[in-house]
């Protein structure tokens, strides 16, 4: 008898390297100390009542946004310059999402490739192996073992070319 056609290991393992590939969006966290003295974890920037010193941590490439207040802060004219702005994050997400997800798809093709390949070998081995005309024996319905007759050969051989003109492309 044959191996399944596909195995589920090349899909769990697409599924995992997609999980991994959304773990970054988890390490963006800002870290603060409060008037109090208290840290505190987001994911959102500090309220701007808290001083740059009191900042402990920042996203990868985070600026953080200007006081909204009339009057710039001194020096942050070139922070929120070189700050994206919110279309252009998007726009960056979006391609970002978009690379993810040909990134994906290509794992996908490629594991699928690898599977057909692998049941294109395994079908060319039993062919060859039937072609040979060694003795061979094969199991009944009732599980007991029974020697290969001419015919049963025949029909394995027919659905192993079958196999093989559908898998070795």
């Amino acid at each position: 008898m044959m191996n399944p056609p596909l195995s589920r290991r090349p899909l769990g393992m697409i599924c995992a390297l997609a999980l991994m590939a959304l773990t970054s969006v988890a390490h963006a966290q800002w870290k603060w100390r409060d008037a109090d003295g208290r840290t505190q974890y987001s994911d959102r920037p500090p309220p701007p009542s808290v001083a740059e010193k009191d900042i402990l941590q920042r996203p990868y490439n985070a600026a953080r946004a200007a006081p909204s207040t009339g009057q710039p802060a001194p020096g942050s004219a070139s922070a929120a310059a070189s700050a994206p702005t919110a279309p252009a994050r998007a726009a960056s997400e979006a391609s970002s999402r978009e690379k993810v997800e040909r990134e994906l798809k290509a794992q996908e093709d490629k594991a699928r490739a690898d599977a057909m390949a692998e049941d294109c070998r395994q079908a060319q081995n039993k062919l060859r192996l039937l072609e040979s005309n060694v003795r061979m024996r094969s199991g009944s319905q009732t599980g007991e073992s029974q020697v290969m007759t001419e015919q049963m050969r025949q029909d394995q051989m027919r659905q192993g070319q079958a196999v093989v003109a559908a898998t070795c492309k």
